[in-house]
């Protein structure tokens, strides 16, 4: 257990705009900060970061919270981890009851394999620097690439001894259990249940997920042997799935977003030899073809790409195929060729680090021109293979969502292969239209399938007359009283968040609070929705015992569901733009103007709602009645609270338009 003392440690020390900015570029928008939501695939930003509140809160797929709740939403933490994340990242100390690896393996299965994975890099590490044979092989080869000692420790290499059972021994003196060292593919049981190491005789290549911690790795072999794979790459696992992963992004997302360009490599050499050359914002695909969700993830920190792929035919490959699904998913990309078929590692080592840092700098081609060169090269004169390449550029320029973008590249692309704009126009609304057709197919199906599965069929009616059972009261749909309800009760607590702490200003009311007025003014309302009943009583509660609560104590509430509704009342998607006073001097009034009105307004809305559901209820009692005299009972009591509907609408009237 972690103390409360060092929990207001923590939660004093973060900051939510510095934690969310590990993961997210954030650029700011009025008073908030704005990124692409990490939680969900989206090109347009709805994150939305709120540096006075201390919350984050996305407005397209609804995650919120403050600084812990961000690291438990994003790394799959619990509580506690999270609370030790953000500890070591403000150098708090955190006291442990236990600190043996056997008893941090059993808190939890998951942890237990970052556990793992962090002593086997330690491991490698240890025999590349330490033991015989790893700097006789392993220490020995990096340096016969080129790679200064600084790069080597930056990016913890290392080297797995030519053993079968070094690192399985080596874990078990310190207290691992074989089955976590089995479970992140370290080591591997074959079919008569001997376990050996996966990495025998290779220099590693530790695999960092986004917050520095090891995932997984890669292994070079140094043997000729062709019988022999040249990379052995790490499994999936609880920890670590390749497709999500970018080789080298943590080293590098700080550069990225500084620099606002992601170069985009092949390799893990790649990566190495930019960081040497001192560009620091590159990523490699970590062993796997370039996906869309490494894709999705460059996006979070930039909207700009530069490919730095093998000059050799399989690399002008992956690139062409990369540079398609980066377009696709809304990027800027670039490319640049290296000459004489080098890759990045090689040309690095060729011309020295401030050649290739300039070179990278000063040859980046457009897309369409570097595919354009790249195909017209194989054409040649054949103009059946040069319309083609051109139908292939306007395929990748269909690709871009926008329409402006896409434009400005087909104007290009008429200059550049001399075809006029109007024809690649029409080529490229053809392509789009079938792109739409197929779509639209899909769903079509899709919605047929479910349509199929209702109850509801076509032919019972004509679609130009009204369906047999319009008049039957029991085939109308509910009344929306009950939404509505819910929406003027969670305005009730917005106010309370908002505003509980303001006094009240009028009425000559003297040394009351806005949230104490509230509260007294409900005592005669019951709340339905769920969330707002547990927040309002719990407002009560805290009144009564002579506290005022405040929007902190709901926001970071270990009541997710309350911490949830809390942020999501708190925030707001929109913003006033300065522009409409400072450029247009039109200056627009806003609630904290006359709060009698927005208070009062909240606090009888909800109050009218509360007396329509009476007198929805009342209307029913009195048509299910028999007995003339209950009959009149209930109509006298439908003309009081008529009555009292009334005076609240009137009152509504006289305060908001005032």
């Amino acid at each position: 257990m972690i103390n409360s003392e060092t929990i207001n440690k923590i939660m004093d020390a973060a900051r939510i705009e510095e934690v969310v900015g590990d993961f997210v570029a954030l650029k700011k928008r009025g008073t908030s900060l704005i990124g692409n939501c990490p939680f969900h695939n989206e090109k347009t930003p709805s994150f939305n970061v709120s540096v006075t509140k201390g919350i984050y809160k996305c407005f397209g797929c609804g995650k919120g919270g403050d600084a812990v709740h961000f690291i438990m939403d994003h790394e799959k933490y619990s509580y506690p981890e999270a609370l030790k994340f953000l500890a070591n990242k403000y150098n708090i100390p955190v006291e442990e009851t236990v600190q043996s690896p056997q008893n941090i393996e059993a808190q939890n299965a998951r942890e237990a394999l970052y556990i793992v994975s962090q002593f086997a890099s330690g491991f490698f590490a240890d025999q590349l620097w330490n033991a015989s044979e790893g700097r006789a092989v392993g220490l020995s080869y990096f340096k016969e690439r080129g790679f200064r000692e600084d790069v080597i420790k930056k990016f913890e290499l290392g080297y797995s001894p030519d053993s079968w059972d070094a690192l399985i021994n080596a874990s078990k003196a310190a207290g691992h259990k074989e089955a976590y060292l089995e479970s992140t593919g370290l080591v591997v049981k074959n079919e008569q249940g001997k376990v050996y190491d996966r990495f025998r005789g290779r220099v590693m290549f530790p695999i960092h997920n986004f917050t520095g911690r090891v995932i997984g790795f890669g292994g070079r072999t140094l043997k000729t042997d062709k019988n022999v794979p040249k990379y052995v790459n790490s499994p999936e696992s609880d920890i670590y799935h390749k497709s999500n992963v970018l080789y080298g992004l943590y080293h590098a997302k700080k550069a990225i977003r500084d620099l606002d360009n992601c170069y985009l490599v092949e390799g893990y050499a790649d990566v190495l030899s930019a960081h040497q050359a001192g560009v620091e914002n590159v990523v490699a695909s970590s062993g796997t073809s370039l996906t869309t969700e490494q894709i999705r993830l460059i996006g979070r920190f930039t909207q700009n790409v530069t490919m730095l792929y093998d000059g050799d035919a399989a690399g002008i490959k992956a690139s062409l195929r990369g540079l398609d699904m980066i377009l696709e998913e809304g990027l800027n990309v670039k490319v640049v060729n290296f000459p004489d078929g080098h890759d990045p590692d090689s040309y690095m080592h060729l011309v020295g680090s401030g050649a290739f840092k300039h070179y990278i700098e000063n040859n980046r081609k457009d897309f369409i021109l570097y595919k354009a060169d790249t195909l017209l090269k194989e054409a040649g004169n054949d103009p059946i293979k040069r319309a083609g390449i051109i139908r292939d550029i306007v395929e990748s320029i269909a690709k871009i969502p926008d329409n402006i973008k896409a434009s400005v590249f087909i104007r290009e692309c008429s200059h550049l292969l001399q075809v006029e704009e109007r024809i690649l126009l029409n080529e490229l609304n053809s392509m789009r239209a079938a792109k739409f057709k197929k779509a639209s197919s899909q769903q079509g199906q899709y919605q047929q399938g479910q349509y199929q599965q209702s109850n509801f069929q076509a032919s019972q009616f004509h679609p130009d007359q009204p369906p047999e059972n319009l008049f039957d009261d029991s085939a109308q749909p509910a009344p929306v009283q009950a939404d509505l309800e819910e929406v003027q009760e969670k305005e009730i607590v917005r106010l309370l968040l908002a505003y509980g702490h303001e006094l009240v200003n009028w009425d000559k009311i003297d040394n009351m609070f806005i949230g104490s007025f509230i509260i007294q003014n409900l005592s005669d309302v019951s709340f339905k929705h769920p969330i707002c009943k547990r927040i309002i009583a719990a407002y009560r509660d805290e009144i009564e015992n002579g506290q005022l609560p405040v929007a902190n104590q709901f926001i970071k509430s270990e009541d997710r569901e309350i911490a949830d509704l809390a942020i999501t009342l708190s925030t707001s998607p929109y913003a006033l733009s300065e522009n409409w006073y400072n450029r247009h001097q039109i200056y627009v009034r806003d609630e904290t103007m006359n709060l009698k009105a927005t208070v009062l307004g909240g606090i009888f809305h909800l109050k009218k709602r509360k007396v329509d559901q009476i007198l929805l209820d009342l209307l029913q009692e009195i048509k299910e009645e028999r007995d003339a005299t209950n009959q009149d009972i209930l109509m006298q009591r439908y003309a009081h609270i008529k009555n009292v509907e009334k005076e609240i609408s009137k009152f509504l009237g006289s305060v908001i338009l005032k």
